[in-house]
């Protein structure tokens, strides 16, 4: 659930496979790609200097970033995480609920 995480979003498409290697081996997880953004994302147990790490590591790999930084876990990542669907979903049924129709009259 909590601790922090490397996120990376890599300039040049062809070399994602290459930047997830890179950042997978230098975070010790499989990192996870999003290829509609670029954006590579893994656990850094060792906070700023496992970005530092991953930082070095990809640009002497070549690798070119549009972005890059050290996340913290969110309340909606928490509540993600604890109850399997994000505070949005439940809002949304919540307010459903409220809205359905109540019968309070005769039936014949």
């Amino acid at each position: 659930m909590g601790g922090e995480r490397v996120e990376v979003v890599v300039h040049d498409r062809a070399q994602l496979a290459t930047a997830l290697e890179v950042v997978s081996q230098c975070c010790m997880a499989d990192a996870k790609l999003d290829e509609h953004s670029r954006r590579l994302t893994a656990p850094a147990a060792g906070g700023a200097k496992q970005l530092v790490e991953v930082i070095r590591a990809l640009d002497d790999a070549g690798i070119a970033l549009d972005d890059v930084g050290l996340r913290r876990p969110t309340l909606d990542d928490v509540f993600l995480s604890l109850t399997g669907h994000g505070a949005e979903l439940e809002a949304a049924e919540a307010a459903a609920e409220d809205q359905a129709p109540v019968s309070a009259g005769r039936t014949a």
